[in-house]
């Protein structure tokens, strides 16, 4: 066997090598600290690290804060600190020094605790070693980690934006999810500022933080020197990348915003359709120049946010059209009615351009009777809206010929059969005589009315109903049932459409209640009343209009009658004609007013033998007292004829002509009013209430 010792070689004198050579190699120093006596001894490649000559270090830690900058001197003492007080062995970290040229340089320290039988610390033993170019990999790697993170979240943020943008309606949605958090704050932009292009000009829409807004920039010319201007007449995005560069090319904009600490900016043309629509400011404090990374970014933004804007503006035109064809449908002013407190309103759905065929209306009628109509087409659309129309004013035309309820919603059904439409339509009329609270109500497929009473309960009046109108029609059942139900002083009558009862997945019935519930403890004044449930449905939502309409009977001022009586004339029966005016004197005589005899006689005399005369039916002569602000006699005479009497004058030798002359200087007011399909001439006198 051969002898493998006998043939190695000789080790070196000096081996193992100290460790010091082995440190100093290594760009290592050493210290030793002494606890008890607070020195702190360093070999000659420790004072190299930290960039001192021995004669610069009398050994004290104290001397090192030449080197150590403040911050990291605490962080030091707090971390050796915080190892001894828990009582580790040993502790490690990175810390920074400045060199006597005064640059900053990364170091690293490790240092071991020794520690007596009862465990007090005595020394720490350690090394330092510059960790410059260990450091600097690191950094390299945590920027470029960095860089990658906010190229991922600035992705992100354009997807999230994305995703919220298309939900925006209004370009006020589109603005409130540019400045959520969630939105371009993420993106680290200090301020936003958005505009419109119109006409030519650029109109700002919003603008942020508060006190941000530079005076006379509301409104600006696109051929102006801003820059927003110049990205929409250029339709290219402007990246100013440092205040410098702010102040040289925005010269007029840079003094007015540099309260805000601005360092760069990023201005971005909305271009949607080959045409710019507006642009877009995001405006920096934290950041100084745009890689391209963030430049694609943000062109991706800008582009994102254009077409959502574009659609927004749209939907907004639609919206403004459909409301505004809907408004032209309905009544543009609503009639005083004495004697009644009316409310009426309407909220449209939220469906883009969408409109619906809810109407209401409100139709003075003689007697002191007034007709109120709430109504719905089938259908969403501009169709749905011009039938409407249609609906509106013929039903309208029905019920001030005179026609009685039920006559009046047969009518329009058949109306709207023949019109050559698809459409539906579901119709509440109610006739109130306001003077007797007695109110007429007919029901089409519509829901029920609400009665309110004045100590704020509610309830349901159930209504036996026809069928819709042009259905019935169709179907040949235009019978219509007729309710009647009494409205004392200070109840009021409730009609609505179903898009303040309905709601997705909830029973019809339910509803009702609710809207009774909400009715019973809301407001006293009806207007009042009115905006509370149509804030409800507004903050509701859905998808279908609503229409109300409120009318309370108020007391007191209402005319009351207190007397009345009626006799039938027929046509060539003088008998008839001569126990109308007996009728006519004994009564006025009975009511007191014996004084007025001979006029009221004559003036009915003369309406009565017109009706004899030029119709062919016969004539029913109704006499009244109506006692309400002043005490009035009323005299009407009703007939079959639609033809309106004319007043005319009558020739020297000819006797007819003068009839309603006599009327007109006799009595203080006359005038005619339809009934169904004839009319009635009445004529009213003023007397003094005798008690």
């Amino acid at each position: 066997m051969v002898d493998r010792g006998a043939s190695a070689l000789a080790l070196p004198d000096d081996w193992p090598a100290h460790p010091d050579p082995i440190l100093a190699l290594n760009r290592m120093g050493s210290f030793d600290w002494d606890l008890d006596n607070g020195l702190f001894h360093m070999d000659a490649q420790a004072h190299e690290v930290f960039d001192l000559r021995p004669d610069e270090f009398d050994d004290h830690p104290e001397t090192l804060v030449v080197r150590i900058p403040r911050a990291e001197g605490h962080r030091l003492d707090a971390l050796v600190a915080q190892a001894i007080k828990d009582g580790s062995e040993n502790y490690g970290t990175y810390f920074r020094i400045r060199c006597r040229d005064g640059t900053l340089r990364w170091t690293h320290t490790q240092g071991y605790i020794r520690r007596d039988e009862t465990g007090r610390p005595r020394r720490i033993i350690g090394i330092v070693r510059d960790a410059t170019d260990e450091v600097g990999e690191l950094e390299d790697r945590r920027e470029q980690a960095a860089q990658d993170e906010a190229r991922r979240r600035q992705t992100n943020v354009v997807q999230l934006t994305t995703a919220a943008l298309a939900h925006a309606r209004t370009v006020q949605d589109v603005i409130d999810i540019l400045k959520d958090t969630h939105g371009l704050t993420h993106l680290g932009a200090t301020s936003l500022v958005f505009g419109l292009v119109e006409a030519g000009r650029i109109r700002l829409i919003a603008e942020g933080p508060e006190g941000s807004f530079v005076p006379g920039t509301d409104i600006t010319r696109i051929d102006e020197p801003y820059p927003m201007s110049e990205a929409v007449r250029t339709l290219s995005p402007r990246f100013i990348e440092s205040p410098e560069e702010f102040a040289a090319r925005y010269p007029i904009l840079w003094p007015h915003i540099t309260g805000l600490d601005i360092t760069s900016a990023a201005y971005l043309p909305l271009i949607a359709e080959a045409r710019p629509i507006g642009a877009m400011g995001l405006l920096y404090s934290d950041r100084r120049g745009f890689s391209p990374e963030d430049r694609n970014v943000l062109i991706a933004l800008g582009s994102s946010i254009a077409q959502s804007l574009m659609r927004a503006m749209l939907y907004e035109q639609d919206k403004d059209l459909a409301t505004g064809l809907q408004q032209a449908m309905l009544p543009r002013t609503i009639p005083s009615v004495p004697g009644a407190d009316v409310a009426v309103r309407y909220r449209s759905a939220s469906l883009g351009r969408d409109i619906g065929g809810d109407w209401y209306d409100l139709i003075p009628l003689p007697g002191g009777r007034v007709g109120a109509v709430i109504g719905d087409v089938q259908g969403h659309d501009t169709h749905a809206a011009a039938v409407m129309g249609q609906l509106r004013i013929v039903l309208k035309a029905y019920a001030a010929e005179g026609h009685p309820p039920a006559t009046v919603m047969a009518r329009a059904s058949v109306f709207l059969h023949e019109l050559d439409t698809e459409r539906f339509a579901t119709c509440l009329y109610a006739e109130a005589d306001l003077t007797t609270g007695v109110v007429q109500v007919v029901r089409a497929g519509h829901i029920d009315p609400l009665v309110r009473r004045p100590d704020g309960s509610c309830r349901r009046v159930p209504v036996d109903g026809g069928m819709p109108l042009g259905l019935s029609a169709e179907f040949g059942c235009l019978e219509y049932p007729v309710a009647t139900l009494e409205l004392d002083p200070g109840h009021a009558l409730l009609l609505c459409t179903d898009g303040l009862v309905e709601q997705p997945g909830a029973d019809l019935d339910d509803g009702m209640r609710t809207l009774a519930a909400l009715i019973a403890a809301g407001p006293d004044d009806v207007r009042d009343l009115a905006d509370c449930l149509i804030d409800v449905a507004e903050n509701r939502g859905g998808d279908d209009d609503v229409a109300l309409l409120l009318l309370r009977r108020r007391g007191g001022d209402t005319p009351r009658p207190v007397g009345r009586l009626q006799q039938h004339v027929a046509p060539g029966d003088p008998e008839a004609l001569a126990e109308a005016r007996h009728m006519i004197r004994a009564a006025v005589g009975a009511w007191g007013d014996r004084h007025l005899s001979d006029e009221i006689e004559l003036a009915a005399d003369e309406l009565i033998t017109n009706a004899l005369m030029h119709t062919e039916g016969s004539a029913i002569v109704t006499l009244r007292v109506l006692s309400g602000s002043d005490r009035r006699l009323r005299v009407e005479v009703e007939d079959s004829s639609s033809a309106l009497p004319r007043r005319r004058e009558a020739g020297e030798s000819g006797v007819s002509g003068r009839g309603l002359l006599l009327v007109d200087l006799l009595a203080d007011v006359w005038g005619v009013e339809a009934r169904g399909g004839g009319k009635c001439v009445w004529c009213e006198f003023v007397v003094p209430d005798r008690g």
